[in-house]
């Protein structure tokens, strides 16, 4: 009785550590963009089709926080670093359409929204846009950015509702299609997530 016993134990305890891993695996994902739609929405959403896992998980491009002066590399700023998220930085939709693009105008006021999976220590929000004269045939790249933030929201370690609306006002002077990338700094971790849409101005 006492080996069948050890054995039963045993066998919950694997169990246990299965549920575990999985219940803590890297699908769980934290929060995207919707106000204006990030490319990662439109895949999640069908719009934009052929994104690879994209589509299932919107909220989790995540990488290194820092940015601009760290974070993800050029050329990957949009997918954050991650790799199989590689479809959301190429300046075109895996069709080879232009990704669907925001109307949006200079000088005014606009609501950016945040949808969150996990509601993480925040840093803050910032926003940078390309300017003028930017290369659109090619990867995001820093040089492609005005680096200063034209918005700014901090958050002061608080957690985030589920959703997350604030407002700021858009640069003026550009015109033509633009790319606005959204940073949510995380307090805690070493991490920040992107989310990159496409607007016209």
């Amino acid at each position: 009785m006492r080996t069948k016993t050890k054995w039963y134990a045993a066998v919950v305890g694997l169990a246990t550590t299965g549920a575990l891993v999985l219940s803590s695996g890297g699908a769980s994902g934290h929060g995207y963009t919707d106000l204006p739609i990030s490319r990662q929405k439109l895949c999640q959403n069908g719009t934009v089709t052929n994104c690879g896992d994209i589509q299932w998980e919107p909220q989790s491009v995540e990488g290194p926080k820092g940015f601009p002066a760290g974070g993800p590399a050029d050329g990957q700023i949009c997918n954050g670093g991650v790799s199989r998220f590689s479809q959301l930085s190429a300046p075109r939709t895996p069709s080879g359409t232009a990704w669907p693009a925001t109307k949006v105008t200079g000088g005014q006021s606009y609501t950016f929204r945040w949808q969150f999976t996990a509601m993480h220590a925040t840093t803050d929000f910032k926003y940078y846009v390309t300017k003028a004269g930017w290369n659109q045939n090619h990867n995001l790249a820093r040089s492609d950015l005005n680096l200063t933030p034209f918005l700014t929201v901090p958050y002061n370690g608080q957690r985030p509702p589920s959703t997350l609306s604030h407002s700021g006002t858009l640069p003026s002077g550009l015109s033509g299609r633009h790319v606005i990338v959204a940073v949510w700094t995380i307090a805690d971790t070493t991490n920040a997530f992107y989310a990159c849409s496409d607007v016209t101005f």
